[in-house]
């Protein structure tokens, strides 16, 4: 039996390109004792995986990718056999071994921190792409970077940027429903009204339209109580001059320095005139949080006060595009590839 595979067929040398992944094709190994077969039916297209396409990584973060090899990332799919006695035939996982059609998994290895590790999947009424998105990976960490990292209270003015994404649109409006005044960035006008109209952010703004300084001091001219970062330098910047003193910064990503060398910003002495607080953090170390975050964003999803947008990308083929649109903020709430 055979599968395809992305993988890295070059290094990018800025922004990713097509020419940079190939599609590939090798014969499954046999399964051994522990091993579940699966055929993979959903693919997570998370921005984390340009950190690994380039010859360096940062510290501490998963290996880089070597050239030739298939790329990793969750992923949803059907047991087709099954050496472990946790799995059998005809169950729904979730798992890291994405980007291919079909993936030899060990029924207990897991990615960083024991993020996705091979688990049984249950989606009941809920479309079953939803466990990577809104009752997945990304649920939980717009839930843990606003109550766990920033612990949010609803007297807060909180930015959130990188909004109109899979993990900063569920973010506004988990903060929205608790009382926030929430100021979402994005980039570009449609998505600036989508944040304001559609999910209820008090404020909105595009980054492209001037200095993200200036037009967060126009959005929230009394200053930001706590930032809830997805994108990383310039914004992260920003967010150092306008935090009020005693603020916090949950640092869940910085996709704009993704396959760049940007230096650190030059004021971050604010970080100690001010007495702020920065958090780093990965979900998968939350894990034990999902049925926290299930209890409020099911509900919400199902009676429609919180809503959820997918860009959806057909074929495995089609998984590079879906990667190099999604960075270049061609898409808009969660993105995926189904198979």
């Amino acid at each position: 039996m055979h599968s395809r595979q992305i993988c890295l067929a070059s290094r990018p040398a800025a922004q990713l390109e097509p020419q940079n992944f190939e599609v590939r094709e090798s014969p499954l190994p046999t399964l051994e004792n522990g091993e579940v077969l699966v055929r993979n039916t959903w693919l997570s297209i998370d921005p984390s995986i340009r950190l690994r396409l380039d010859d360096v990584v940062p510290s501490g973060y998963l290996p880089r990718f070597e050239l030739g090899e298939p790329l990793v990332g969750l992923a949803l799919g059907v047991v087709v056999d099954s050496r472990s006695d946790d799995f059998v035939p005809g169950d729904t996982v979730s798992h890291m071994l994405g980007y291919r059609d079909y993936a030899v998994v060990s029924a207990t290895a897991g990615g960083l921190g024991g993020a996705g590790t091979l688990t049984t999947v249950e989606p009941g009424t809920w479309p079953l792409q939803w466990f990577l998105g809104p009752l997945g990976s990304s649920g939980l960490t717009a839930y843990v970077g606003l109550f766990e990292i920033l612990g949010i209270e609803p007297t807060d003015t909180v930015w959130i940027s990188a909004a109109a994404g899979a993990v900063g649109s569920i973010a506004t409006q988990l903060a929205r429903r608790h009382g926030c005044t929430v100021v979402a960035s994005a980039g570009t006008r449609q998505k600036v009204d989508y944040l304001v109209d559609a999910l209820g952010a008090s404020r909105a703004f595009d980054h492209h339209d001037g200095d993200v300084g200036a037009l967060l001091a126009d959005a929230a001219p009394d200053g930001i109580d706590a930032y809830f970062d997805n994108v990383g330098g310039g914004h992260f910047s920003a967010a150092l001059d306008h935090l009020r003193p005693h603020g916090r910064i949950a640092m869940c990503g910085a996709v704009s320095t993704y396959g760049t060398t940007a230096p650190m910003p030059s004021n971050l002495f604010q970080i100690t005139a001010k007495s702020l607080r920065i958090n780093g953090f990965r979900a998968g170390a939350y894990n034990h949080l999902y049925d926290s975050m299930r209890s409020i964003v099911g509900p919400g999803l199902r009676d429609g006060t919180m809503l959820y947008e997918e860009s959806v990308y057909d074929g495995l083929g089609s998984a590079p595009l879906a990667l190099i649109e999604m960075l270049n903020g061609r898409t808009r709430g969660k993105t995926l590839c189904r198979l």
